[in-house]
């Protein structure tokens, strides 16, 4: 039998971390190690334990859980699965998380089946955004539906084509772009090489140059 996934649970509020633990724990795939209340508790138990994902809530006590992000990107560079819970939907928070390399981030809204799904994307070294936050950061990504819908002097581009393009390079994974498209990933995979072939992209590099040329990438 597999090792269940070892958590650490951050949540200042007893009733929530124990709700929490109970939505957790009827997965036999799944175990909370420890509890912490603040970060400060949180920062001595990882002194002593190694979890496959750490759980926190953004709002905790005495640091916070961006400043706890923080902290553990420069203490415990390897803790590296980390998972925010949060009620807060304000782009400021989920950019900064991910600026600290948080790869989950998560609304208490959420179903059940959404904290047991983003644990197990988080355990796997993937990013995981809740729906309806992707969402609304995809649409931002993609813009107005009345954009421009022509290319380029080397190509021309399908509005799928460049609806695929603009949000790869804006960073979001294949799929983040299936799953908001509601199409398969390898669609969007025929897409991507389709479009950066017409336009002789060869890397990465290039095709975030050209975004940033078309005014694709927000500086915000």
């Amino acid at each position: 039998m597999t090792n269940p996934i070892q958590i650490l649970l951050v949540e200042d509020h007893l009733v929530v971390r124990q709700g929490l633990r109970l939505l957790i724990e009827t997965h036999a795939s799944m175990q909370v190690i420890a509890e912490a209340s603040n970060s400060k508790e949180a920062l001595e138990i990882l002194e002593k334990l190694t979890p496959d994902v750490v759980l926190f809530d953004i709002s905790l006590p005495v640091t916070g859980g961006i400043e706890f992000a923080r902290t553990l990107n420069e203490k415990h560079p390897n803790q590296r699965r980390l998972l925010a819970l949060t009620a807060n939907e304000d782009r400021a928070y989920f950019n900064e998380l991910l600026s600290l390399g948080v790869l989950g981030y998560l609304l208490k809204r959420s179903s059940a089946g959404e904290l047991i799904k983003a644990i197990e994307t988080v355990f796997r070294s993937e990013r995981f955004v809740d729906s309806s936050v992707l969402e609304q950061l995809l649409q931002e990504s993609l813009g107005s539906k009345h954009r421009d819908k022509s290319d380029t002097s080397k190509g021309t581009l399908s509005e799928r084509e460049q609806e695929v393009l603009k949000l790869i390079a804006s960073g979001y994974t294949n799929k983040e772009v299936a799953r908001f498209l509601e199409i398969s990933t390898k669609t969007v995979e025929t897409h991507k090489a389709r479009a950066m072939a017409k336009l002789e992209i060869r890397s990465r590099t290039e095709l975030i140059r050209y975004a940033s040329g078309k005014g694709w990438i927000s500086s915000n």
